[in-house]
């Protein structure tokens, strides 16, 4: 069966961390120093080495994982921020590290599915057109 079916898309929306943060009503725990960081594009995934390999340059990274590791893997991609879905919360040292790079980690107890549809909806797209 041969289907033509093409999804409604908003256009595409530039936000900030901080304006990601309020729209989606989301917990900053580390990184509260650079909200202003533009975010390009938004990624959903737990598999670290996946992450690394495919997720885009500027996006806002939705994961449950919540140790130092991540804050390795999104410096490396230079992301502009990760959530933390489900109810995680990342450690101290974790935070710590955050601050240290700069980073923003964000949090709510919401899942990445919805979160990722949500902002999909909102005009955050997965890659930069």
């Amino acid at each position: 069966m041969e289907t033509n079916y093409q999804p409604k898309r908003k256009a595409k929306q530039t936000v900030n961390v901080k304006q990601f943060v309020e729209q989606f009503k989301l917990y900053v725990a580390a990184g509260q120093n650079n909200l202003d960081r533009q975010i390009q594009g938004g990624y959903c995934g737990d598999l670290l080495s996946d992450v690394m390999a495919n997720a885009p340059v500027g996006c806002v990274w939705l994961t449950v994982q919540a140790h130092q590791n991540i804050v390795k893997v999104a410096v490396l991609r230079e992301m502009a921020a990760i959530v933390l879905t489900g109810g995680q919360s990342p450690d101290q040292e974790t935070i710590e590290r955050a601050n240290q790079e700069g980073l923003p980690i964000l949090m709510t107890p919401g899942s990445a599915f919805d979160l990722a549809g949500q902002a999909h909806s909102a005009g955050v797209v997965s890659q930069p057109e």
